[in-house]
């Protein structure tokens, strides 16, 4: 009997991890499977030190199509009285996949190949950067199936494009060229399709030469600043200092200065 492919492929080239959603026949849309490969192949990501970024793309033709349509046969046929516990259950992994990835405390750049639809566009939200090829697309599609968008877009859409351009994708679902996202601030890039995957991974390394403790720290208390007051964010900084004053990258970085300094001797005097 053969074993079904892995959904989720994780290719770690020097310090960049590269992760690829597989299902490229329904362009990548997301089942419990694929879903529950994702959080452990992300974690893994997480664990690695020698990964210092993460770049999430899809094969084939698709980024992302969203969640599988089998699924959702399946959650219209279960007895009424089992629908709403279960789509619980269901959106909590649905949550937890995209938190892990949100959360972990790398930079993420989404790769996105193809069309982004739903859940896909949530998934390269959720990410720090987007960077997208030019044939890519992004649409906000819930509405058009009767639901709303639940992978995290009610949260991220808003702080990339303004409250009042989310609630004109959301409500139309309609779908925008990478050029348009690009304008309107929705993505960070867009590049040729040949160069898509060179261009992030290229960007993570750059994004990822600081301290991993401190950029760690940092991106945990920026991934906040819009929920807290300037006070709440002055004192987790305070936090997050007193712990990079300890790293031994902080250590390193001040003996090196020092040394240059000494090296290069007293300043000679300026004559009066």
């Amino acid at each position: 009997m053969t074993a079904p492919a892995q959904r989720v492929l994780l290719e770690v080239e020097q310090t960049i991890a590269t992760i690829t959603l597989n299902r490229p026949e329904v362009r990548n849309a997301i089942d419990d499977g694929m879903r529950a490969e994702l959080i452990e192949t992300v974690d893994q990501v997480g664990r690695d030190a020698g990964a210092r970024a993460l770049v999430l793309t899809g094969a084939g033709r698709g980024f992302c199509a969203g969640g599988d349509i089998s699924a959702m046969r399946e959650r219209l046929q279960s007895p009424s009285g089992e629908v709403a516990g279960n789509g619980w259950r269901r959106q909590r992994r649905t949550h937890h996949a995209l938190t892990v990835l949100h959360e972990i405390e790398k930079p993420t750049i989404a790769a996105v190949n193809g069309a982004a639809v739903g859940l896909g566009c949530d998934l390269a939200l959720c990410c720090d950067f987007i960077v997208a090829a030019e044939t890519a697309t992004f649409a906000m599609s819930y509405l058009q199936r009767g639901l709303i968008p639940d992978g995290g877009g009610l949260y991220f859409l808003p702080r990339r494009v303004g409250m009042t351009r989310a609630k004109e994708l959301i409500f139309t679902g309609r779908t925008l060229s990478a050029d348009e996202a690009l304008e309107i601030g929705m993505i960070d890039r867009v590049v040729s399709p040949d160069a898509l995957l060179h261009e992030a991974r290229s960007w993570a390394t750059e994004l990822s030469q600081g301290s991993p403790t401190a950029l760690g720290l940092a991106k945990s208390i920026i991934n906040q600043t819009f929920e807290l007051s300037a006070e709440e964010v002055f004192a987790l900084g305070a936090q997050a200092q007193a712990i990079c004053y300890t790293s031994a990258e902080h250590r390193a970085s001040v003996e090196a200065f020092l040394n240059r300094t000494a090296d290069r001797g007293p300043r000679p005097e300026k004559p009066a």
